[in-house]
């Protein structure tokens, strides 16, 4: 199983999204290779990084790339965009694609407790997903997102 998770410019949400997807396929055993990426690609922002290092997941190694950085790019069991933007670019997958839209606030410009929310927001979100797959059940709708923070 492939999973690519979708945003702008893979520098935030998506990168979270990333570790939390790696880290619940590996906690409950699911096989699956995942990927992240944005529509443009720029970098991964410091802020991320310090939230998801204060719960144990390491993105220092991680990289913003674009869909074209990642092999065999159109081959993926599901795509999930993670921000409005990205959904409405998102390219048109094969019929064996299966596309979902978890959208999380973006938390740039905003502070380190905000940054906390969208993290872990995306963490249940992901963790749901990851329970479904693991247990064959029917993929969970998006996640209802905490009370606005702008």
């Amino acid at each position: 199983m492939r999973i690519l998770i979708l945003c702008t410019h893979n520098s935030a949400r998506s990168q979270m999204a990333e570790g939390w997807a790696r880290y619940h396929a590996n906690q409950l055993g699911v096989s699956a290779e995942i990927f992240s990426a944005g529509t443009e690609a720029t970098f991964v922002k410091p802020d991320a990084i310090t939230v998801m290092q204060e719960i144990g997941i390491d993105l220092t190694t991680h990289s913003s790339k674009t869909l074209f950085n990642l092999p065999d790019p159109w081959n993926f069991t599901y795509v999930i965009t993670v921000c409005d933007s990205a959904a409405e670019r998102c390219p048109v997958y094969p019929a064996n694609t299966t596309r979902l839209h978890y959208p999380f606030m973006d938390p740039s410009g905003h502070t380190l407790e905000t940054w906390r929310v969208v993290r872990d927001q995306i963490a249940k979100q992901l963790e749901q997903f990851m329970v479904a797959l693991k247990n064959n059940q029917p993929i969970p709708p998006n996640y209802v997102n905490a009370p606005s923070f702008i």
